[in-house]
């Protein structure tokens, strides 16, 4: 491997090498990834970190001959087993058959409609020498039980929405495998699971790129996990590769960690994301891990929830959910994948009609002519932004229903400002922002309909810490100077043990616990709980032994 730091001397015969690779936008602008140089060797780990935004997903994708939307080759050239992936006919040789992709939204891997046995049949006869039905048919289960998932023919004939996430990303995985490719390129794949899920899909590939020859780049926000599989590491910051080694001899740290502890900021204290970080001068500070205090609450009233029931077709997945969420307040609401968490979110922000039960917002001495009192913002901000459209054209749309063109204008700008960002981004589209940059501006467009709650799914979990960690100090901010309140659905139990006052442990569509933060995650009374904090990397927080 090799990258603008120093590292060892390359192999004659490497796998897969990217010299001098600068992918930019089409429009122009700065590049998004700059002259990087690197080479896999044949059954080997190369494991990629750095901060969301710093390019790795661009580096990963180009081993696949792929370029996000608006961006292009600027220069440089990639090779995977002698081949170019961004010539169509070597593409069509490469992909599935020597090098496969698995990145952290199975969704995107699955076609909804075809039932995972014939999807996972059709990638075994694409990629390998089975034609016969029962040959196709054995190596479909080979492949299921390898991924630990039932092989029989009732789970093959399910469809992808009717597994739970941790299945769907093991499909995933099974599809990646399918016609065992030299190269994987793994993307984030544990990123959008609970703590027990991600666990074991660490396990899991662990064993997968533990055996044979296969060789893989591993991207990841993780790094103890990435050095624990990894030959050797490469770290990105802005766009350039920065730093190279092997695990036992750690890369060096980037610039923008300089100053924090170990275990990463604490809360309230924002990283340097490349804006300006909440809070602002002339607000509190924010409130110490372990402060209990509900920065926006005193205005009195509440969500409330009332037995909730929610199905998805003829499938149940809530079942009489109720919680209460003071106003000005911020409830944690964590829980296995597959729990309901999600659909839980979708009915609060009135995007999913629940089967019965209800869903209210009250506030005392609240005045008429505000927007939609609960907003949801999405996990992914990039799906959730027109990747065409530019961010003043994305914040124009919801403003202009109340302001002129020239206050709507100024509106934007100031949206921008209270989320931490400069008013120049407006120009900018999706595709030319960091992921962090991209969640505040889905944040700035979601306040542009001056909501009294933020429900908020997930929307960390494809951040780096530190980014992460901006983007939960920009909620406790506009708690403060907005008086908003927060619901937080997150597999992050360190994120909900610092930012929330309450907490909601979701199980298989129920409410399997609930109360104040500091005791639901230090004492836990359910099963479900117990096992997510077990699971539970970096949580500080003890977990009885023995608490029937």
């Amino acid at each position: 491997m090799t990258g603008n730091a120093t590292a060892r001397p390359v192999e004659a015969d490497p796998l897969a090498e990217i010299s001098g690779l600068s992918l930019g936008p089409v429009q122009g602008g700065p590049p998004v990834l700059h002259d990087a140089r690197l080479t896999v060797p044949r059954g080997q780990v190369l494991g990629v970190v750095g901060r969301s935004g710093s390019g790795k997903s661009s580096l990963a994708y180009s081993l696949l001959g792929h370029v996000r939307p608006g961006l292009e080759v600027r220069s440089g050239t990639v090779r995977v087993a002698g081949l170019d992936p961004f010539d169509r006919a070597d593409a069509r040789r490469l992909r599935g058959r020597v090098v496969s992709f698995l990145g952290q939204d199975p969704a995107s891997a699955l076609n909804p409609a075809l039932r995972i046995g014939t999807q996972i049949g059709e990638a075994v006869r694409l990629r390998s020498p089975a034609r016969r039905a029962h040959e196709v048919r054995a190596q479909v289960e080979e492949l299921l039980l390898s991924v630990r998932l039932p092989a029989d023919r009732a789970f093959r004939r399910r469809l992808p929405s009717q597994v739970s996430g941790g299945q769907a990303q093991r499909v995933a995985l099974a599809l990646a495998l399918a016609g065992t490719p030299a190269l994987l390129v793994l993307d984030e794949p544990t990123s959008g699971l609970d703590t027990v899920l991600a666990d074991r899909m660490r396990g899991l590939l662990a064993e997968v790129l533990s055996g044979g020859d296969r060789a893989a780049l591993l991207v990841s926000h993780d790094p103890a996990w990435v050095a624990s599989v990894a030959h050797e590491v490469v770290r990105l910051e802005g766009g350039r590769i920065t730093g190279a080694g092997t695990p036992d001899a750690p890369v060096p740290a980037p610039r923008w960690s300089a100053g924090f502890p170990a275990g990463g900021p604490g809360p309230g204290r924002a990283p340097d994301t490349g804006s300006r970080e909440a809070p602002r001068a002339g607000s509190r500070e924010a409130p110490r891990a372990g402060s209990r205090e509900a920065p926006g609450a005193g205005s009195g009233g509440a969500l409330s929830v009332r037995g909730l029931h929610a199905a998805h077709g003829r499938v149940s997945v809530l079942h009489g959910v109720s919680l209460t969420v003071p106003a000005g307040s911020c409830t944690a609401v964590v829980g296995p994948s597959g729990s309901g968490k999600t659909t839980l979110a979708r009915c609060l922000a009135g995007l999913h009609r629940p089967a019965r039960g209800t869903v209210e917002w009250r506030e005392d001495g609240a005045e008429g002519g505000h927007g939609a009192p609960v907003q949801l913002v999405a996990q992914d901000a990039r799906g959730a932004l027109n990747p065409r459209e530019s961010v003043r054209a994305a914040l124009m749309r919801p403003l202009g229903r109340r302001h002129s063109a020239a206050d709507s204008a100024r509106e934007a700008a100031r949206l921008l400002d209270l989320v931490s960002l400069d008013a120049d981004l407006l120009a900018r589209r999706p595709g030319e922002l960091s992921g962090g940059q991209r969640q505040r501006v889905a944040l700035a467009r979601t306040l542009a309909a001056q909501p009294r709650v933020l429900v908020c799914d997930e929307i960390t979990s494809a951040l780096d810490r530190e980014t992460a960690s901006g983007i939960l100090a920009l909620l406790g901010s506009l708690r403060r100077t907005l008086g908003v309140t927060v619901v937080m659905v997150t597999h992050d139990l360190t994120a909900a043990a610092h930012h929330a006052e309450r907490a909601v442990v979701l199980d298989a569509g129920r409410v399997a616990e609930a109360g104040p933060v500091d005791r639901v995650l230090t004492a836990p009374e359910h099963p479900v709980t117990r096992a997510l904090l077990t699971h539970a990397d970096g949580v500080v927080l003890a977990v009885p032994d023995q608490r029937r």
